[in-house]
C-alpha cells in the first residue's frame, strides 16, 4: 500500500468517502451473485433475507457495517464454493445438516476428491484477510447495537416464516443452484423447530417396558435360511396409472411366492431412497424426525441401535450391505454400520465406476456368496440402481436390443423398459442360485424403495403441478405406493402372518424375520402388537401415537440413544 494512498485515506472525508464505496460495492457484489445464482422469487427473497441477516449479526458484533458487508460475502462465498464442491462429488448441495451432524464420511470424501480443495482455501483466506483488514482500517461508520439487533431478529422472522410457507422441494437439493437460500431455509426451519421440539418425536415418559431378553433364544426349529433382500430403484406397479400400456407379463415381477401382489407405503415420495433405508433397516419411521426428516441417516447414525441387521447379528448372522454409490452420500456408512451392518461395501469397493445394469450387482453377491456361505447364515441388502433418473435417455440400449416403445410418453417408456431389465436379471439371479447352490435354502424379499419421480404428474393427470404438491403433502397413499414381494429358494416361509397386502414400510423386517424363522427380540415382538393394533399402518396410525409410545420404549431400553 503506498504511502500516498495511506496519507489520502487518512483525512476523515477521504476515509468516509472510501468506507462509503466499500459498503457500496460489498453490496453490488452480493446483489450480483443474488441474481446469478439464485433462480426464482422465493429464493432470491431467502438470499436477500439470509444478507441482511448475515450483515445484522456481525454489526450486533462489531458496528462496522463495511467490515459486516465484508464478512458477509466471505461467508456467502465459500458456501457456494463448498456447496459446488459438494455437488460435484455427491450430486446434492450444502444443506443445514452439514453443519448440524459433523459429517466425516462426506469430509473425508470431499477432500480425497478434491485434494487441492484446502490449497484453494488457503489462496482464498491469503487475499480474503487482507481485503478485511482494509475494510476494518478504512471503515469509519457505526451503527447502533440496537437497531442491528432488531434488524437481526426481524430478518431472520421474515427467513424462518418464509421458509415454513414455502416448503423446500426434497429434489432441489439434487440441483446445481439456489445454493444460498436452499441452505438459510433449511437452517431457518432446524432452528425454530430445534428451540421447540426434539428431533425425535417420543412420548415424554411411559409406564410400559420392553420384556428383557429374547423371546425364545435363538435356536431355529430348522435351519436359517440365508436372507436377501433387494431394493429395487424407483419401482412400482404403473397399472395404478390411467391409462398406461404395459407388457402382457409385466405384473409377474411384483408377484411373490404365494400368487400375491402385495404394496409397500412408503415414507418418501419420488425420490429419498434413504427415507426406505432407514424404515427397511431400523424398522422404525422417518416421519418421526418431523422437519429433521431429509438428514435422519446422519442424525441416527451411532445413536440407533436397534434393527434388522442388529437382530440378525444376534442370531449368528452376517450381515452385509452392497451399495451402489459412495459411502459418504448422506452418512451412508456411518448409519448402516451403525445400525448392524458388519461389510458395508460401496461403489468404490464393488468396482463400480459408473451406474451399472442389476445384473453386476447380483454378480457381485452370487460371487460373495461363494466364500461366505460356508460359514453360516448371511444376510444381503443388494442394492439396484438401472431404474434410477433419469428416464429422458436411454441406458444401455445394447441390453435391450428387441424392445420396441409401447405407446406411453417417452419418458415411462423408458422406464418400463429398464423394468423389464430388472426383472430379467433378477429372474437371472435366483436362477443362478438354484443352479450354484443347490443345497442352500434362501429368503427373499423384494421391494420398492419409491416411485419414480415422473409418476406424481401421472397417477391422475387431471391435477395441476400445485394440486399434485398439495397431495403429496396430505400424505395421499397413492404417492406413496411401491411394492414388495417375498421369494424363496428351498426353503418355506414360517410365518407370514404380517405380510399383509398393503403394509407400512418400517413393518418389513417384521416380516422378514417372522418368515425366515427368526424369534423376534422384544422390540419386535411390541412392534408386531402394534402391526396386529393398527391393521399395518405405523406412524400414521393414532396420529402418531403409537409410533411416539414405540420411540419412548426404545429410548427407556438404551436402543435410541441421543435424540
Amino acid at each position: 500500500m503506498s504511502s500516498a494512498f495511506v496519507t489520502m485515506l487518512s483525512t476523515g472525508k477521504a476515509r468516509i468517502v472510501a468506507g462509503i464505496i466499500f459498503l457500496a460495492l460489498l453490496h453490488l457484489t452480493a446483489a450480483g451473485i443474488l441474481l446469478s445464482t439464485e433462480d426464482d422469487l422465493t429464493s432470491k427473497a431467502a438470499f436477500l433475507l439470509t444478507w441482511i441477516f448475515l450483515n445484522s449479526l456481525w454489526i450486533v458484533v462489531l458496528r462496522r457495517p463495511a467490515v459486516a458487508a465484508g464478512i458477509s460475502l466471505v461467508m456467502v462465498v465459500l458456501l457456494i464454493a463448498l456447496s459446488l464442491f459438494k455437488h460435484r462429488a455427491l450430486t446434492m448441495t450444502i444443506s443445514v445438516f452439514d453443519v448440524m451432524v459433523v459429517d466425516a464420511d462426506t469430509i473425508s470424501f470431499v477432500l480425497a476428491t478434491f485434494p487441492d480443495l484446502q490449497w484453494q482455501l488457503t489462496r482464498f483466506a491469503l487475499v480474503a484477510v487482507p481485503v478485511l483488514i482494509l475494510v476494518w482500517w478504512v471503515d469509519p461508520i457505526r451503527v447502533r447495537v440496537r437497531a442491528a439487533f432488531a434488524s437481526l431478529i426481524l430478518s431472520f422472522a421474515a427467513l424462518a416464516a418464509l421458509s415454513f410457507a414455502v416448503a423446500l422441494d426434497r429434489e432441489d437439493e439434487f440441483q446445481d443452484h439456489n445454493y444460498v437460500s436452499k441452505f438459510a431455509r433449511s437452517g431457518a426451519v432446524a432452528a425454530v423447530h430445534l428451540a421447540t421440539q426434539p428431533m425425535l418425536e417420543a412420548d415424554a415418559k411411559t409406564v410400559d417396558k420392553l420384556a428383557p431378553g429374547t423371546e425364545g433364544g435363538c435356536e431355529p426349529a430348522a435351519k436359517f435360511p440365508h436372507i436377501i433382500m433387494v431394493l429395487d430403484e424407483s419401482s412400482f406397479d404403473v397399472r395404478t396409472m390411467p391409462g398406461i400400456k404395459v407388457l402382457p407379463d409385466y405384473k409377474r415381477h411384483f408377484h411373490s411366492l404365494d400368487g400375491k401382489e402385495r404394496r409397500l407405503t412408503v415414507e418418501g415420495a419420488g425420490g429419498p431412497t434413504w427415507f426406505t433405508e432407514y424404515n427397511v433397516l431400523t424398522g422404525l419411521s422417518v416421519r418421526s424426525y418431523g422437519r429433521f426428516a431429509d438428514g435422519v441417516t446422519r442424525i441416527a447414525a451411532g445413536r440407533v441401535q436397534r434393527g434388522l441387521p442388529w437382530t440378525l447379528q444376534h442370531c449368528g448372522y452376517r450381515t452385509f450391505s452392497f451399495y451402489p454409490y459412495t459411502g459418504a452420500f448422506l452418512g451412508a456408512r456411518s448409519f448402516q454400520t451403525t445400525t448392524g451392518i458388519e461389510h458395508f461395501q460401496d461403489a468404490k469397493q464393488l468396482g463400480s465406476i459408473a451406474r451399472n445394469p442389476d445384473s453386476f450387482y447380483y454378480d457381485y453377491a452370487a460371487r460373495t456368496l461363494t466364500w461366505e456361505i460356508a460359514k453360516g447364515p448371511v444376510f444381503f441388502l443388494v442394492y439396484t440402481v438401472a431404474n434410477h433418473f433419469p428416464w429422458d435417455r436411454r441406458f444401455r440400449p445394447d441390453l435391450t436390443p428387441d424392445w420396441r416403445n409401447l405407446g406411453n410418453k417417452a419418458e415411462l417408456d423408458e422406464y418400463l423398459r429398464r423394468q423389464e431389465m430388472s426383472a430379467r436379471d433378477y429372474t437371472q439371479f435366483v436362477d443362478r442360485l438354484k443352479r450354484d447352490f443347490p443345497d442352500e435354502s434362501f429368503l427373499i424379499v423384494r421391494f420398492g424403495d419409491h416411485q419414480p419421480g415422473l409418476a406424481r404428474y401421472f397417477i391422475d393427470p387431471t391435477l395441476s403441478p400445485s394440486e399434485v404438491a398439495q397431495r403429496v403433502k396430505e400424505l395421499d397413499p397413492r404417492y406413496y405406493t411401491s411394492y414388495y414381494a417375498i421369494d424363496t429358494i428351498n426353503f418355506s416361509p414360517v410365518d407370514l402372518s404380517s405380510a399383509l397386502d398393503t403394509l407400512d414400510a418400517p413393518y418389513l423386517p417384521l416380516v422378514v424375520l417372522e418368515a425366515a424363522g427368526v424369534p423376534l427380540d422384544p422390540s419386535f415382538a411390541e412392534q408386531k402388537k402394534i402391526l396386529q393394533r393398527c391393521g399395518g399402518k405405523f406412524y400414521l396410525c393414532n396420529n402418531g401415537a403409537e409410533a411416539r409410545r414405540f420411540n419412548r420404549l426404545l429410548i427407556e431400553a438404551g436402543l435410541i440413544i441421543g435424540l
